[in-house]
């Protein structure tokens, strides 16, 4: 069949297109904000319209037929189209009164971003601030958020992206912790140490080898995908962890302050602060205004 002939409703086509690459009908109903009856109804309307099946069920998932496979690409082309149209637009608006949404880690949320959006509602008050407090990579070529706060380059294009700088996080404990386990003096006498950290700590251990820290996977018995979390369990006694010293002197937790750094001699973990913005969505004066402000505080 030439798809490019056949007209069919977008709204068809894009649960078409979000269910081909969530796998699943609920979880393009999260994605869409959509119940999963009401994307099932237009998976299948489209399906009527266009007179072909285009998923086949494969236990609790879906899978795409030869014929959805070739109509995905048609639907894809649609889509980024449909993202550049709105981009455009909405890099168009003269209006600083609006929404812009933000999104950070939870930490970077908590402990840096507060006193900084003070200085934004004063600048701005008619700005209307959402907060996406996340350590997923969000999507800014769908509108998932205006400004994205990283610690990673990104390396799609038509992003616009600003270091704006570069902190360092070293190894801290809890005084109860050590009192417990002893104070370490060197590398070697972190063998049996219990480490807190992220998830797939792992993907981390290459580079602790290059700073002289040879620890093992079995040594992270907490890890977490929530970074004010690990904070608190460090605080707690429950291990070792690396953090960094902005978060420190941001921290307003007692606990937290009172943490001993371990091993001061040992090279630090460098962490850098991005803050990414679509190309086009940077010619909105509010996403501007926003986009300045968060660059000029952290870089202080």
């Amino acid at each position: 069949m030439n798809w490019e002939k056949v007209t069919f409703d977008w709204n068809q086509a894009r649960a078409f297109l979000v269910t081909a690459e969530e796998g699943t009908l609920s979880g393009a109903g999260r994605a869409l904000g959509l119940t999963q009856p009401t994307l099932g109804r237009q998976v299948a309307a489209l399906e009527e319209s266009l007179g072909v099946t285009l998923f086949e069920r494969v236990g609790k998932s879906l899978a795409l037929t030869d014929a959805g496979r070739e109509l995905l690409i048609h639907v894809r082309t649609m889509g980024e189209a449909a993202g550049r149209l709105s981009l455009s637009a909405y890099g168009q608006t003269q209006m600083l009164d609006g929404k812009v949404s933000i999104t950070a880690t939870d930490a970077m949320s908590a402990y840096h971003l507060p006193q900084i959006l003070k200085t934004i509602r004063e600048a701005a008050p008619g700005i209307e601030l959402d907060i996406v407090s996340s350590n997923d990579v969000q999507d800014l070529r769908r509108r998932e958020a205006d400004i994205a706060i990283r610690h990673a380059r990104p390396e799609e294009p038509n992003l616009i992206a600003k270091l704006v700088h570069e902190t360092s996080a070293h190894l801290f404990a809890s005084p109860r912790y050590l009192d417990v386990y002893g104070r370490p003096t060197c590398p070697a006498d972190l063998v049996d140490a219990v480490f807190i950290g992220p998830e797939n700590p792992e993907r981390m251990l290459p580079a602790l080898a290059e700073i002289g820290l040879h620890l093992t996977r079995d040594q992270f018995k907490i890890t977490t995908n929530n970074g004010v979390a690990m904070y608190e369990m460090i605080s707690q006694g429950l291990g070792i962890g690396f953090m960094p010293k902005d978060f420190m002197r941001n921290a307003n937790m007692v606990d937290l302050l009172n943490l001993e750094q371990i091993l001061p001699e040992v090279p630090p973990i460098l962490v850098p602060v991005w803050i990414i913005a679509h190309s086009e969505v940077h010619t909105s004066p509010r996403v501007r205004l926003v986009f300045d402000i968060l660059a000029d505080a952290l870089s202080r």
